[in-house]
């Protein structure tokens, strides 16, 4: 949760404490959902990450908002579901798992950042028309929305912090995982419980199941996609950028909220090449396109993140 309206909670770390926090998710219910005929590989959605940028990614987390002192925050909305991906699928209507967007009404496979601008938002600030998406996540096989969902763009070098780019896109997590340790980017929690697990915890009566997904913060400064979608990008380590990503990028992190709690939970998913409903909750993944008004972008990035200050959806400092 957070305490305040910016950002307060400090980031739950996945150790002992939390796996032991942690209650086995059963009863999953496999609904398998239809596929185009012909059999497509689902490859673009996996991705191994170096024991190099999985140590970073976990070191992310663990560094509060203290550390990195600057941020702004746009809230959306779930827009709508679709088996969709214009990443990872592009011009390939329906091939995809089932995702949930938020932000941009317009969002589908064909998708571009031309058809993006041309269309209406759901967030706040409208200014951002970007999409965003992550898997859809079911209890007891029925699909469930987010009633909660912020998008944090958060300074880790905040002095040196430029405006993405108009069309940047990347991919964040693993939906090929096949275990926890496949995918340091999971994240799951419950509203007023501290630890957090890369599996889905059984959140008790009373709170509801919320994630965290960081995305990272290092650009090479050429590439506005690459090939698995990730490489263009890479984490700080500690809160420096590697020399072959040498552009300081805002951290995107989003924090979505969902109003169930207890066992019976799964996301979109792939296995064995067929789209179902019963992915485990450490196949947890999120992508990004940007169509932000650009000069509204880098106003956010020269008022807040690279003077280290905290702001609303306005992009002025609170």
């Amino acid at each position: 949760m957070r305490g305040d309206p910016m950002h307060v909670k400090v980031r739950a770390t996945i150790g002992a404490a939390a796996v032991a926090a942690a209650v086995a998710v059963t009863g999953l219910i496999i609904s398998y959902e239809p596929v185009n005929a012909s059999k497509v590989s689902h490859a673009g959605h996996g991705f191994a990450y170096s024991p190099e940028q999985a140590k970073a990614i976990v070191e992310q987390q663990q560094i509060g908002i203290s550390a990195y002192g600057s941020e702004f925050r746009v809230t959306c909305a779930a827009s709508h579901r679709r088996q969709d991906d214009p990443i990872v699928f592009q011009n390939q209507a329906g091939v995809s798992h089932m995702h949930e967007f938020f932000g941009n009404r317009s969002t589908n496979a064909n998708s571009t950042l031309t058809s993006l601008k041309a269309a209406t938002t759901n967030c706040n600030p409208v200014s951002d028309k970007s999409a965003y998406w992550v898997p859809t996540l079911y209890k007891n096989g029925q699909a469930i929305a987010p009633d909660s969902v912020t998008m944090y763009y958060q300074g880790i070098q905040p002095q040196n912090a430029t405006a993405f780019p108009q069309g940047l896109r990347y991919v964040v997590g693993n939906s090929k995982a096949t275990s926890p340790n496949d995918n340091p980017a999971a994240r799951w929690s419950c509203t007023t419980q501290s630890p957090s697990d890369r599996n889905f915890l059984n959140c008790p009566p009373g709170t509801k199941v919320e994630t965290y997904l960081d995305f990272p913060t290092c650009w090479n400064g050429r590439d506005l996609d690459s090939a698995n979608h990730r490489d263009h990008m890479a984490f700080a380590l500690g809160q420096t950028c590697p020399s072959t990503h040498p552009v300081v990028m805002p951290r995107l992190e989003f924090l979505l909220t969902y109003p169930v709690n207890g066992t019976g939970l799964s996301l979109g998913g792939t296995i064995n090449g067929v789209n179902v409903t019963s992915a485990p909750g450490y196949t947890f993944h999120g992508d990004f396109m940007n169509a932000w008004d650009q000069a509204e972008l880098q106003r956010r990035v020269t008022n807040c993140l690279n003077t280290g200050r905290k702001c609303g959806t306005d992009g002025n400092p609170v």
